[in-house]
């Protein structure tokens, strides 16, 4: 019987639903999907990883270990193979680095694919699994062409025992991938590699959940799912549909449709009122039309409407396929289909061919990450030999050693320094706004609270937040920290403080403000106005908001919260200063009318 994998944490921490979802309610996301009965949550991947260094806000590794203190169920990553999470190979010894670390922040099951097809390129990362004692999963991708041919894929598949797969995953980023060769490479990946196969299918016009179906007729042992409204903004396929499915051909996976339901309310209050900008039809329609990643697609579209240039998309996804076949047919999936899609613009933009060529794609016809499936065209290896004349060499990929004192100050851990050497200088502003936070913009810690008993105060207003009960009390040694629930605003927590003989105790009082909109706190933690130390606020006195637009952070447990604008308005006031800590229900922000009548119209 086949078993599900759900991907909705995952697909709500990247582009383009990241940061729709407040963190709070991802967390109590979380907790009801892990009451589903997935095999696993696939929580982090690239993008994820992308996003999170793009926004600067919150560590995804703090979010991994913040996902794994409250679920059961295991956690999954997706990696792309020597690439990780980035978007340029890395040497064998940050690759096992990576997997242990993201191994002890709790993570059990990898998900791991090469780009090119190459399973050579696994095999760093696949020891360090093994080492770790976690469960690998070998992805390949299927696109249509050499990439998706059967006995290419099959190829690959007999060299998966040896670097220790624990099952084969068909991997289809470009929703290609119909019902009838679904059940072809289930059933041949199967027998030459003796090991259980899965798939990974999105697609428009009812395509996945048909491939997903008919893989698991099959045998198909596993299946990425996502709740509702995910599936439906982004092409996936719906685990409250699948399941459903499944069950009615006698294929119990035990996974609880109601719990999904329930989730995807979670969700849907947040994305339900609008559509998913990238995937608009027109680009869909496009992606499918050229078997293409429909992300891919729309950031070619964003890319050539700024060029004022949005009416050749068609020709830059036609010379896209003809750059494809030229460069030995590799797959789609990030980070290949981005360089394709560079070089396919350049061509088009510049009415010329190969006059120019982007360091990546010198790379990867020099042979520096793998072999793509089919042969690369010898007139263009020549021309990109030919211009690389003169060139400077490709950079080593870093190691971490080396980059410490280039760290120094800024990475304090082996964690942060591994953000540095996937990403670079993209890396800093996220480093610095978490060291920011970690050296003087810590109200506990300034209170003379130290970090254990911290921990402690933050567990306690949880308690009370999170469940029935009144009051919560701690006393220990010289501290008394008292946690009451308000009559009138359901739960609230104390500032922290500390101090012989202290006694913390707070309660959030109602202000009545009329004619204004009142913005207050959904939770306690820490009031932050900007998205890092020395960086302008998010709105000042006077700014005019739309709705969706943040109005600053909230920081509980290390996490750190967008608060948005519900409605439009103007900001009127400001109640909280940066720093300080808030109670749930404190009033932070009071919004007045965008447009007011003058007095003479009253």
């Amino acid at each position: 019987m086949p078993r599900l994998a759900d991907t909705t944490i995952r697909l709500l921490g990247q582009e383009p639903l990241a940061g729709r979802v407040p963190t709070a309610e991802l967390l109590t996301l979380a907790e009801a999907l892990d009451r589903a009965g997935f095999a696993y949550l696939e929580v982090s991947g690239g993008g994820v990883f992308d996003s999170a260094v793009k926004r600067g806000v919150q560590s995804p590794w703090e979010w991994i270990r913040a996902l794994r203190a409250r679920t059961k169920t295991p956690l999954g990553m997706a990696l792309r193979g020597r690439f990780l999470v980035g978007s340029r190979p890395v040497d064998a010894d940050l690759a096992r680095r990576f997997v242990a670390t993201a191994a002890e922040n709790g993570i059990d099951v990898f998900r791991l694919h090469d780009p090119l097809n190459d399973v050579s390129n696994l095999a760093e990362a696949a020891e360090a699994i093994a080492d770790a004692g976690r469960e690998f999963d070998a992805g390949l991708v299927y696109s249509p062409g050499r990439t998706g041919e059967t006995d290419t894929l099959v190829e690959q598949a007999r060299k998966l025992p040896e670097l220790g797969a624990a099952r084969v995953l068909v991997h289809d980023p470009t929703g290609s991938l119909q019902p009838h060769r679904a059940a072809e490479l289930v059933t041949r990946l199967g027998e030459a590699s003796a090991l259980p196969v899965g798939v990974y299918c999105q697609g428009a016009g009812g395509n996945a959940l048909a491939a997903a179906l008919e893989a698991a007729r099959v045998g198909a042992e596993l299946i990425a799912c996502a709740v509702y409204p995910v599936a439906l903004a982004l092409y996936r396929v719906s685990g409250e549909s699948l399941a459903q499915a499944l069950a009615g051909l006698g294929l119990e996976d035990g996974v609880d449709v109601d719990a999904l339901w329930r989730a995807s309310d979670h969700v849907d209050e947040h994305i339900g009122d609008e559509p998913v900008p990238p995937l608009a039809p027109r680009i869909a329609v496009r992606a499918a039309e050229h078997a293409l990643p429909a992300g891919l697609v729309a950031a070619l579209d964003a890319h050539l409407r700024a060029h004022g240039a949005g009416d050749r998309i068609d020709e830059v996804l036609e010379e896209l396929g003809r750059i494809r076949g030229e460069v030995g047919c590799p797959p789609l999936a990030a980070p290949i289909g981005q360089i394709l899609a560079s070089q396919a613009l350049l061509h088009v933009l510049s009415a010329s061919r190969y006059t120019t060529v982007v360091d990546e794609l010198h790379e990867l016809l020099a042979g520096g990450w793998g072999s793509p499936p089919a042969p690369v065209d010898p007139a263009i290896r020549r021309a990109a030999s030919l211009l690389s004349d003169g060139a400077d060499p490709a950079p080593d990929p870093p190691r971490l050693d080396d980059l410490r004192a280039q760290g120094a100050g800024l990475a304090a851990s082996d964690e942060e320094l591994l953000l540095l050497a996937l990403f670079g200088d993209a890396a800093e502003p996220l480093l610095r706004t978490i060291r920011g936070r970690a050296s003087g913009r810590e109200p506990l810690a300034q209170a003379g609270v130290d970090h254990v008993r911290a921990e402690r105060i933050r567990e306690l207003v949880r308690i009370v937040q999170e469940s029935a009960v009144a009051e919560v009390t701690l006393e220990e040694d010289d501290l008394r920290v008292s946690v009451r629930r308000s009559d009138d605003r359901g739960a609230a927590a104390a500032p922290a403080a500390a101090g012989a003989g202290s006694e913390v105790e707070a309660l959030a009082a109602p202000v009545a403000t009329e004619q204004l909109i009142r913005v207050e706190s959904p939770m306690v933690g820490t009031f932050y106005r900007a998205p890092q130390p020395g960086s302008p606020p998010f709105v000042e006195v006077g700014d005019v908001v739309a709705p969706g637009q943040t109005l600053c952070l909230l920081e509980a447990m290390k996490l750190f919260n967008e608060l948005k604008a519900e409605a439009a308005g103007t900001v009127r006031a400001v109640h909280v200063e940066d720093g300080q800590s808030v109670e749930f229900g404190q009033l932070l922000f009071e919004l007045g009318p965008v447009a007011e009548r003058p007095l003479d119209a009253l």
